[in-house]
């Protein structure tokens, strides 16, 4: 594929994302990428603000410059079917898979095409989180969201200055072939649909690569609510995926259930026996909290973030809790599974 005859299709799905979705298409307007070369795909679930109003606005205004801009529905509203609909009616060389909460510099499709015509079939980047207003307790939520208890160890996330091969991309370009032997997203699992997807292009033979110079970002949750429902539901997809593909999930994404056992398994251990391996527990993990807000103190100098450890001991509690129901579903659905047919539980 030569540089200036390489298509792409710019892929968004979104539910109820009147509030971010602007600044997403604002960026793309902004790509230095030839316009005539790139297909826009929108993928409304259904919204029930004015997600898909902001869709059909785009399309009048620019339906001239783009090579092709399709807007669809997916009726199942959950995202790898949203994916899905955009697998089915891409018809370009590479296709670009970005979240609705995301923001990108000027040359992100430039540095991604750049990317796998120099011989790569999967690519991708750092993946930065950002707030999208400048308050103190944004900026706490956002120093939670960076700490290791909150966005994980994957290279996308944290980042290296090093181009290399990776398991997993967040922003991913993903050439035609790859995509035609792979195929659609398993809509079993909504939140880990990726970890499956990016387990099956290793187990196909193909390889990931983590590009340095290939920015993108991510809308950090605006409220702690928002972002315990986010760790809760993450957590759980992370427990149920354990029983579908085990080879997806790290151990690291373990850590916070094991924590949440380790305390359970205290808690009993102390009522009958001795409180002592609860107050080693205990001792352990504050001094984790207060290295990591130390940290946070020293580079961001935020008065907020005196509270930080209160809100990762929060978040890592409830992503451990999300795990253990979901696994525990799949458990108990297995043990009421016999002979192939599902029995329905009193």
């Amino acid at each position: 594929m030569g540089d200036t005859l390489t298509t792409v299709t710019f892929g968004v799905i979104a539910y109820n994302e009147h509030r971010y979705l602007p600044d997403l298409l604002s960026d793309l307007l902004k790509q230095t990428y030839p316009k005539e070369l790139i297909e826009v795909i929108l993928v409304d679930g259904n919204s029930t603000d004015d997600t898909w109003q902001i869709m059909q606005d785009f399309k009048e205004e620019q339906d001239r410059s783009y090579g092709t801009i399709k807007l669809l529905r997916n009726p199942k509203k959950i995202q790898p079917a949203g994916w899905n609909v955009v697998i089915n009616n891409f018809t370009s060389d590479v296709l670009l898979r970005i979240d609705a909460h995301a923001r990108i510099p000027e040359d992100f499709i430039e540095k991604n095409i750049a990317c796998i015509n120099s011989g790569e079939y999967v690519c991708g980047g750092p993946r930065e989180n950002i707030i999208d207003e400048d308050t103190s307790w944004k900026r706490m939520l956002l120093s939670a969201e960076q700490s290791m208890f909150g966005s994980g160890i994957a290279s996308y996330r944290k980042g290296t200055d090093k181009r290399k091969y990776v398991k997993s991309v967040f922003h991913g370009a993903y050439r035609r072939e790859v995509i035609e032997k792979v195929g659609l997203f398993n809509e079993e699992l909504i939140r880990t649909e990726d970890n499956e997807y990016h387990y099956r292009i290793r187990e196909t033979g193909y390889q990931i690569c983590y590009d340095p110079t290939i920015m993108s970002y991510y809308q950090t949750r605006s409220s702690l609510k928002g972002m315990i429902r986010q760790k809760f539901l993450n957590g759980l997809w992370i427990g149920r995926t354990l029983f579908v593909c085990p080879g997806c999930i790290s151990l690291f994404h373990l850590v916070p259930a094991a924590f949440v056992v380790g305390i359970i398994v205290c808690i009993v251990f102390g009522i009958m026996w001795s409180w002592n391996p609860m107050i080693l527990l205990g001792i352990t993990y504050s001094l984790f909290l207060v290295l990591s807000t130390a940290v946070s103190l020293i580079k961001k100098r935020q008065v907020m973030d005196l509270i930080l450890p209160f809100v990762i001991l929060t978040v890592h509690i409830v992503y451990g809790a999300g795990t253990m129901k979901g696994s525990l579903s799949m458990i108990f659905n297995r043990f009421v599974t016999i002979g192939g047919v599902q029995r329905r539980s009193r």
